[in-house]
């Protein structure tokens, strides 16, 4: 064991057979999937409640940036297959990434042009444009080094290190689960801090984190430079592909016309140009080693052309797959923001709603086990067909039921939630500080108000009403539109009167409970809780809201002279008007306030999103690994890197949909557009479905054996076989989906694509 582990030092140092240079890769990897994740995990929220974007607009900004993380791959493996190399890519675009995350943390202190404290930035401008600079500068610095990261790290090992390079790809995996997992459950606690001149919530410290983790990986892959394997550019086999593609289609769209023979596929007509060029020079063909090689050359064309098509058939069966990516990153906008509206409190602990997201990565750790060794076994045993497209087209179907369950959920979050007025419409509630009884009368709404009590619930209006206070006492009220409002009916002299105090119109943010107090007492007010203080509330007079968390809320409420306590235990998402009497009585409890509830907390508890979470996981795990071990086994050895910038494209796409139907779709009903997606899934299922019944399976194996003239070898294909679906299963997961392009030799092109 000793001699095995022992360390050698050199340019090439070892450590138990591996070389130390992985390591530096694997911390690097771990770092930048915490910054990734970390970051992603808080940014919806960090559009709604620091930007004020409403639901639609967060997630739309929230899908365009993810979309730009899967489309700047292609262009990531460009640079560094043609121009830079993977080392020089790596370290540039990281550099891009560390300044992109640094400007995010930036842009979400509120302090910078707070200038009145009063917790809301009074330059918004400055901020979004900061945020969309910083989201711009991450997108491209991910994005692009994707291609690279794992693919350097194959280049570490020698053609006799196969299995040490297998064992490093699955730890390369686990650095990544563990990098995205740790970030959605910290940056989540992180952001829940107060922080600010006025406390609120901590979004520069959830994004600062992050950005410091970037900046240390960015570190830890410099100083591992002189222990580096480092291969120079050789050309980019997508840049071939396209331009092989390009000659085929210009070709036929020259000779469209009937005097040519037709082509049995359309890639055929890429021969016209080259047996052309030929043709002009008769003479070489008198020259046999000149003739050799013309012949030669039209063979690996012939194979560069047989190559395209075997990545065309499958590329073909990726047109329907954005859709069920558009359903899965729906994780991180759209199931967020359904979780702030529920109960988090699962005991000894409290979930965030962006915590809910580290679900889908414990999920895909125990599901891909126990699909790979007990589900498929069981299918295999029954002698059923489970074929690699049948897999796919039930993980499609899978997401589907989770927006169902989704959708399920999210009708009975509305049964709970209060009605909000329309655009068209106000509402009003109505308390009573007189120390007597009163009855009113609103429009054509008779009121019975007892002393120092609130109105049971809001009463909607379409316009102004009449309101009476009693004999002789009418006075018109006219409401904000699209508003809620709360108009307190005080004492004036001799006859009574109201003021109108403006309500919350929504939940409260985040699951919080928005507090408020109606000062009735005869002299000024102070009232604090926790950290937070109330400002002076005068006689007959409203506070602002504060939000304050779940638990048992403790108000400090002071004359100047005398203090006291008061007590209100608060759940989820709720709000309430405290009404301090006249006959407030102070010690060591206060007495005689009363709470009134405005907003119900929330009552549907987080535990309820678990089953769309396992749905949508085990689809993704019947879905995505069995898509990667179908992909590499009907692509040619040296197009992998091709295939995987097309499966990267696809969860693109999948985002682009959500940007349309978010946009597009009128429906006022989130469970509406929940069953909307599913149905959509649904219909591209079946497509699927139909395009797998016709599709015939190949061996690139023996093809490319055709053109080199070579038979190939079962045992090689039997261990390339098993490499790929190893492979496929190891690097799994979105988040986990490390991209891994091929190189140019033949043994590193089965080497695997993580995103």
């Amino acid at each position: 064991i000793a001699d095995q582990c022992m360390f050698k030092m050199s340019y090439n140092a070892t450590v138990c057979g591996y070389p130390i240079s992985i390591f530096f890769i694997v911390v690097n990897e771990f770092c930048e999937r915490f910054s990734y994740y970390g970051m992603r995990a808080v940014l919806v929220l960090y559009f709604k409640y620091f930007l004020k974007w409403d639901d639609d607009f967060a997630t739309t900004i929230y899908h365009t940036f993810v979309a730009l993380c899967y489309l700047t791959p292609i262009l990531g493996a460009i640079v560094a297959d043609s121009w830079l190399g993977k080392f020089k890519t790596i370290i540039y675009l990281s550099i891009v990434y560390a300044v992109g995350q640094v400007i995010m943390a930036i842009s979400a202190i509120s302090d910078i042009t707070d200038t009145n404290k009063d917790g809301t930035p009074d330059n918004m401008t400055f901020h979004i444009a900061l945020s969309m600079v910083g989201l711009l500068l991450i997108a491209l610095g991910t994005g692009g080094i994707k291609p690279c990261v794992a693919a350097f790290g194959g280049d570490q090992f020698e053609d006799h290190q196969e299995k040490q390079r297998s064992t490093f790809f699955s730890i390369f995996y686990l650095s990544i689960n563990a990098g995205s997992l740790l970030s959605t459950i910290i940056t989540p606690v992180l952001r829940a801090y107060e922080c600010g001149a006025v406390k609120q919530q901590c979004y520069p410290l959830a994004f600062g984190v992050p950005a410091a983790l970037m900046v240390v990986a960015l570190i830890v892959f410099i100083v591992g430079s002189g222990m580096y394997t480092k291969t120079a550019p050789q050309g980019n086999i997508m840049v071939r592909v396209c331009k092989c593609i390009g000659f085929a289609i210009q070709n036929r769209f020259r000779h469209r016309s009937s005097q040519y023979p037709k082509r049995e596929h359309w890639m055929d007509w890429w021969h016209v140009q080259y047996i052309g060029r030929f043709l002009l020079f008769p003479l070489l063909f008198f020259s046999y080693i000149v003739h050799q090689i013309i012949l030669f050359t039209l063979l690996l064309q012939k194979l560069l052309i047989a190559q395209v098509k075997m990545v065309l058939k499958v590329l073909f069966l990726y047109i329907p797959l954005p859709m069920f990516w558009a359903l899965f990153d729906q994780q991180g906008s759209r199931w967020t923001l359904q979780a702030t509206t529920m109960n988090g409190d699962f005991g000894i602990l409290t979930i965030q709603p962006d915590q809910m997201q580290t679900v889908n990565p414990i999920l895909i750790l125990v599901l891909v086990p126990i699909m790979d060794s007990i589900i498929y076994p069981l299918i295999a045993k029954c002698k059923l067909n489970f074929s690699p497209l049948k897999r796919m087209t039930v993980g499609m179907f899978l997401a589907a039921l989770a927006f169902v369950a989704a959708a399920l959920v999210q009708i009975q979050i509305d049964n709970t939630l209060p009605t909000f007025p329309s655009k068209t419409q106000s509402q009003a509630k109505f308390i009573n500080m007189l120390n007597t009884s009163l009855t009113i009368k609103a429009g054509q709404n008779d009121l019975e108000l007892l002393p120092f009590k609130a109105s049971d619930d809001y009463l909607t209006f379409d316009d102004s009403f009449i309101l009476n206070l009693g004999p002789g006492v009418d006075q018109a009220v006219s409401l904000p539109d699209g508003n809620r409002s709360t108009l307190v009916i005080i004492k004036d002299g001799r006859e009574p009167r109201y003021q109108m105090f403006s309500d919350l119109k929504t939940k409260p943010e985040q699951g919080a409970n928005a507090i408020r107090f109606l000062n009735g007492f005869e002299k000024l007010l102070n009232v604090t809780v926790g950290n937070e203080l109330f400002e002076s509330i005068v006689t007959n007079n409203m506070s602002g809201y504060i939000n304050v968390k779940k638990g048992n809320a403790v108000f400090g409420i002071s004359d100047g002279v005398q203090t006291c306590t008061y007590q209100l235990t608060l759940g989820f998402g709720s709000s309430y008007t405290l009404i301090i009497p006249p006959s407030l009585t102070f010690g060591q409890e206060c007495g005689g306030i009363e709470s009134e509830m405005d907003i119900s907390p929330n009552s549907i508890h987080m535990a309820w999103l678990i089953p769309q979470y396992f749905l949508i996981t085990a689809g993704e795990v019947v879905f995505s690994v069995t898509g990667l071990e179908f992909s590499y086994s009907q692509a040619p050895s040296n197009m992998k890197s091709v295939l995987q910038a097309g499966w990267l494209l696809t969860v693109a796409v999948g985002n682009i949909i959500v940007l349309i139907v978010a946009e597009a779709a009128t429906l006022e009903e989130q469970w509406a557009e929940y069953i909307l997606f599913a149905s959509l899934l649904v219909l591209v299922c079946i497509i699927f479905a139909i395009q797998a019944y016709f599709y015939t399976y190949i061996d690139p194996t023996a093809i490319e054996a055709q053109f080199t003239k070579r038979e190939p070898d079962e045992k090689e294909k039997r261990k390339s076989i098993e490499m790929v679906k190893k492979d496929s299963v190891e690097n799994h997961n979105e988040k986990r989906k490390a991209s891994h392009s091929s190189s140019s030799s033949s043994d590193e092109e089965t080497k695997q694509t993580r995103i």
